[in-house]
């Protein structure tokens, strides 16, 4: 049995994500991605198997409960338990209150709140038992400050927020660590919002536990 934790990110990309899987896989961790298709996956895990970190990918549409939990049941019959959950899905799509259909705010919901329930709710009853665990979302600084040009992303970062911080209060008494980082702006490589950066405060969070959340802005 593998004795490295485990860090499961959902949501792939070469943005945060990455930058997350890179600075967990260097300090020991076991990495495994959830994206929705392989050539998202194969690009990150090609970066991660470079720098010699141990990484695997599985595809899974966040917006669908039923393959979240088909993932994660792979995940756990094939790596264990995990130990860490990033929760880094969001469906960004332009539209004012006026222009946003209904259907789409429903859409984009299933990714950016309702999977990241889906995600940590297959999770938390192994952490639960071990009592020991951390889950992070990835929010936005639009959860405070809604941007009226994305009406449904600033609704979806809204409320994964209050769900994180529900979560913080609810797992807090066994043991488990419940984290969001609140990103205010573009994530761009080589400025402040550098995806390496912001790994470094999910690591910082990560082994002080000390904030249900962080707000990261210049």
């Amino acid at each position: 049995m593998n004795d490295k934790p485990l860090l499961v990110i959902v949501g792939s990309g070469p943005g945060v994500s990455s930058g997350i899987a890179k600075k967990f896989g260097s300090n020991g961790f076991r990495v495994v991605l959830i994206a929705r298709t392989q050539p998202s996956l194969e690009r990150v895990l090609e970066d991660l198997r470079q720098l010699g970190l141990e990484s695997h990918g599985i595809t899974a549409d966040a917006s669908d409960p039923d393959s979240l939990k088909s993932a994660f049941d792979h995940i756990k019959n094939e790596y264990g338990a995990t130990d860490v959950l990033v929760y880094n899905a969001a469906h960004i799509v332009p539209g004012d209150p006026l222009s946003l259909t209904e259907q789409q705010l429903m859409e984009d919901f299933k990714v950016n709140t309702v999977g990241a329930l889906t995600s940590a709710q297959q999770v938390v009853p192994d952490m639960i038992e071990r009592r020991q665990g951390a889950l992070f979302f990835t929010g936005g600084g639009i959860a405070l400050t809604p941007n009226p040009l994305y009406a449904s992303l600033s609704i979806g970062k809204a409320a994964i927020r209050s769900l994180a911080l529900s979560m913080a209060e609810t797992l807090s008494p066994y043991g488990i660590y419940v984290g969001q980082v609140l990103i205010a702006d573009h994530v761009q490589p080589g400025t402040f919002y550098d995806p390496n950066r912001i790994a470094d405060v999910y690591w910082e969070l990560y082994h002080n536990k000390d904030q249900s959340e962080y707000l990261f802005r210049e």
